[in-house]
């Protein structure tokens, strides 16, 4: 799933570099549910697609290219494409019921799940593990515990790329920008970086990749 303008247009404008709440929390079912209403718009040929050049450079980092894991993989392929060619055997996880169905009708050999991130327990441990434009989605008070468990189900040697709001303080927004209510949060690149190091994982790579909007793409690997 794809909600970059909700998070770092609302950063952008407040140019303190920070984040203010501004409606309580939108648990995951209910993203997901707005995500079903909308889910035409990732049909279309003209949605903006973004993400393949950045997990191109992941990949480069990965040392094994056996299980990868797509989460919020939505109901377009591309980089679940990218990364069996790359050699991994890639399933998918995304709360939207919809965007679910149409993934297993175009993909019938792929495992998708229909699930919550935050509850969903990993079946396995993984070798690649995306959370493009998707983790972001999470409650600001369990964004940690969802990183902590992405980063517990690496091998070593494993790579985890995603995206999150590119500032230092935390801080979530709700909004219908998109014609539907939206959720977002971002837990802040310090307190991120410190719970990687303390999973065990290295940050390989850092990009505000969307500037001047407060996108941020990260790539960790696992010691």
């Amino acid at each position: 799933m794809t909600c970059c303008r909700s998070v770092c247009g609302v950063m952008q404008r407040n140019s303190q570099v920070r984040l203010l709440l501004v409606m309580p929390s939108m648990t995951p079912t209910y993203v997901g549910r707005s995500y079903d209403a909308i889910t035409q718009r990732w049909e279309a040929p003209q949605h903006p697609l973004t993400g393949l050049p950045q997990h191109q450079r992941a990949t480069q980092f990965s040392r094994s290219r056996g299980h990868a894991l797509d989460v919020g993989c939505g109901c377009d392929d591309r980089l679940m494409e990218y990364l069996r060619a790359q050699g991994f055997e890639v399933e998918g996880i995304d709360v939207s019921e919809r965007m679910i169905a149409l993934a297993r009708q175009r993909h019938p050999d792929t495992r998708f799940h229909h699930a919550d991130i935050c509850r969903w327990e990993l079946p396995r441990q993984y070798d690649f593990i995306t959370g493009w434009d998707s983790i972001w989605h999470v409650p600001l008070a369990e964004q940690e515990s969802v990183l902590r468990k992405l980063c517990d189900r690496l091998n070593s040697g494993g790579v985890l790329i995603f995206t999150m709001g590119g500032t230092d303080q935390p801080g979530e927004v709700q909004d219908d920008h998109m014609g539907v209510p939206m959720y977002t949060a971002t837990m802040g690149i310090p307190k991120m970086l410190a719970v990687l190091a303390e999973c065990g994982c290295v940050s390989r790579h850092l990009e505000y990749d969307q500037y001047p909007q407060l996108h941020v793409c990260v790539i960790a690997q696992k010691a």
